[in-house]
């Protein structure tokens, strides 16, 4: 799948999204939506980073290798995001924009996603039937 059809977009929808907050909620806002974008690029970056070192991989190796990788980036994320609420005040990062530009990019990514895949022709042979040599 082109990485173009994440990352530009997702790039689009985030400077959108800083644009917007700033202009709405001031620097806490441009902080917050500046924070979720590199937050959400750099979560699906690595996605693409692990995908890419497991192409070639056997695909138990694979499944194991992206187990890993999830769980590290769920922990990891959640102890960003802890750091981000007991470190900074709510009026220098504002939560709100935070929370709207992650989800936004989000969907952009996994629409971008959707759309890659949805344009791959896989061809994968079909069972054979009972009779059939």
């Amino acid at each position: 799948m082109s990485l173009k059809l994440r990352i530009l977009p997702s790039s689009i929808v985030a400077s959108f999204c800083v644009v917007i907050s700033t202009l709405v909620n001031g620097r806490s806002g441009l902080f917050g939506a500046a924070l979720a974008s590199i937050t959400v690029i750099i979560f699906f970056i690595v996605q693409i980073l692990v995908a890419r070192l497991a192409e070639k991989l056997d695909p138990m190796t694979t499944m194991a290798l992206a187990m890993f990788s999830y769980f590290a980036k769920i922990l990891l994320m959640g102890a960003f995001l802890l750091l981000v609420t007991r470190f900074t005040d709510r009026e220098s990062v504002d939560r709100v924009s935070f929370a709207i530009c992650a989800i936004l990019i989000t969907m952009t990514w996994l629409i971008g996603e959707i759309r890659g895949f949805l344009k791959l022709r896989l061809h994968l042979p079909l069972p054979k039937k009972e009779g059939q040599n």
